[in-house]
């Protein structure tokens, strides 16, 4: 069986690594040839990841150009995918999550006549416009799928309402939940990723860090969030130090660094590799992020999620406790921070580690769905 995995962003490749190395492991046993295409939708935090996990790819399309569109990607990659299907002539394409590689390469798989596996099936906020471009992405993607690996039953929930049959989905919990405890074991130098500074802290400064990045945030609502960090660190300038890794885009390197440079402390940092950003995650006290994959590493570890947002896929990480929307005005994201500083209960009971989006044991799950095998499905912990 000949299994292409095809990916573009970092977060593809952490998700999907657990289950590209399972697949490898399962080579001998099982037939399996595993084949890995790259996109380049991210290209140096995509390169960390695959590097950190020991994966080469096969393919590499390297399709990332400044500041480019949405659809300037999507064409791209269906013409470069093209002469890679009829070549390879997969039995199964996976794709996973929501971005705009998960969704073009879903598409010309099915152009192929390839059946498609889909990790992180039905996620869905039932709003096309938030976020943008992800909730068409991922329903695009679920239309063409023949497998839908949904990562909770209400994922699952989702896909049943959009008619999918229920024989074709499995319930696996996320991989990145099988990545997130792997590199939490891992050891970890802080100076190799330029953080030797936060090992001399004082013991009860407190870690806050922060990921904000995505496209619906470009603009009015990053600036509100600096703003809200700039007077966070001003409030608790000797107890609380915040690290935010800034993404490369533009859109958000040049007003964070315009707003928050020069604070003490404040650290602004380059896109970190995975295995720092989990050993930091690990650390904090507290996290603020508008990314998806932190608000299910977070609760894994037990570490409080204040989501930059105003909806959010991920409504189990809410019910569970761990994990609140506070949306992008400023005063509400200060409240909310303040409140879990100032209020030890509150936080007590925001951080305790919870099996909400997976056990560690998707990939082996995915990997024997694929093979046909009998699959025992994950149930979590918070049920909708």
């Amino acid at each position: 069986m000949k299994v292409l995995t095809i990916l573009g962003t970092r977060p593809e490749a952490i998700k999907l690594a657990p289950v590209i190395l399972e697949l490898e492991k399962r080579r001998a046993d099982a037939a399996i040839e595993s084949v890995v295409c790259v996109t380049g939708q991210h290209r140096q935090m995509l390169d960390q990841a695959l590097d950190l996990f020991g994966i080469v790819p096969r393919y590499d399309l390297d399709v990332m150009t400044g500041n480019q569109s949405p659809t300037q990607s999507a064409s791209r990659i269906l013409t470069e995918l093209e002469p890679i299907l009829n070549k390879e002539r997969p039995d199964w394409v996976l794709v996973q999550g929501d971005t705009t590689s998960a969704m073009a390469a879903a598409l010309a798989a099915f152009y192929a006549g390839a059946r498609i596996g889909h990790v992180e099936a039905g996620l869905r906020t039932g709003n096309k416009w938030q976020p943008f471009p992800e909730e068409i992405n991922r329903r695009v993607a679920s239309v063409v799928a023949d497998l839908h690996f949904a990562p909770t039953e209400s994922a699952k929930q989702n896909l049943l309402c959009e008619n999918i049959p229920e024989q074709d989905i499995l319930v696996t919990g996320n991989p990145v939940i099988d990545a997130v405890y792997w590199a939490a074991r891992m050891p970890f130098d802080y100076r190799s990723a330029g953080l030797e500074h936060l090992t001399a802290m004082p013991p009860d400064t407190r870690l806050m860090l922060v990921t904000a990045h995505r496209r619906e945030n470009f603009g009015t609502p990053l600036k509100n969030i600096c703003l809200a960090l700039k007077q966070i660190a001003s409030q608790y300038a000797d107890r609380v130090h915040i690290v935010y890794p800034v993404h490369m885009n533009p859109n958000v390197h040049e007003p964070v660094h315009d707003m928050l440079d020069g604070i003490a402390n404040i650290t602004l940092t380059s896109p970190l590799d995975y295995l720092a950003l989990v050993q930091l995650l690990q650390r904090s006290y507290l996290v603020l992020t508008d990314s998806g994959g932190i608000q299910e590493e977070a609760p894994a570890l037990g570490i409080p999620v204040l989501v930059l947002r105003e909806v959010t896929e991920r409504p189990e990480a809410i019910k569970s406790g761990c994990v609140k929307l506070v949306g992008t005005e400023s005063h509400r994201i200060v409240a909310e921070v303040t409140r879990l500083l100032e209020d030890s209960e509150a936080h007590r009971e925001m951080a305790r580690p919870v099996h909400v989006y997976g056990d560690g044991q998707a990939a082996p799950r995915i990997v024997a769905a694929l093979l046909g095998e009998s699959v025992e499905p994950f149930v979590s912990e918070v049920r909708l």
